[in-house]
């Protein structure tokens, strides 16, 4: 995996990759490698890229997005999810406009803003 920024950490991976399917143990086909396939659609959604711009180092994109589909339907998300969701990480941590209230002083001078000039420029 040279050449290629990784996101997931080692312990998070550790704590995830009991709870997917594909692993040894599991009835049917073993997943080729769920921690690549995990990292491609991290990498997705942190760019807002297309599936077909999945670089090819993750695979064939049509076939990323096929397994994403299956996952989703499965609820494979949902249960990952959920259990990771018991220990949040706060490394991504986001504030924006919808839970942040200005100050009601905040919103400005009634009737708009309204150029001021300056004293001392007033005074030349």
């Amino acid at each position: 995996m040279s050449g290629v920024r990784l996101i997931l950490k080692d312990h998070q991976w550790d704590r995830m990759a009991p709870h997917l399917p594909g692993k040894r143990s599991d009835p049917g086909r073993t997943g080729a490698d769920n921690r690549l396939f995990l990292e491609a659609v991290l990498r997705l959604a942190r760019t807002g890229s297309p599936w077909r711009d999945l670089p090819e180092f993750f695979g064939n994109w049509n076939s990323a997005f096929v397994r994403f589909s299956r996952w989703s339907k499965d609820g494979v998300w949902d249960r990952l999810f959920t259990m990771m969701a018991d220990d949040p990480d706060f490394e991504y941590l986001m504030i924006d406009s919808t839970i942040v209230r200005a100050h009601q002083h905040a919103a400005g001078k009634k009737g708009g803003l309204k150029l001021v000039r300056s004293a001392v420029r007033a005074a030349d």
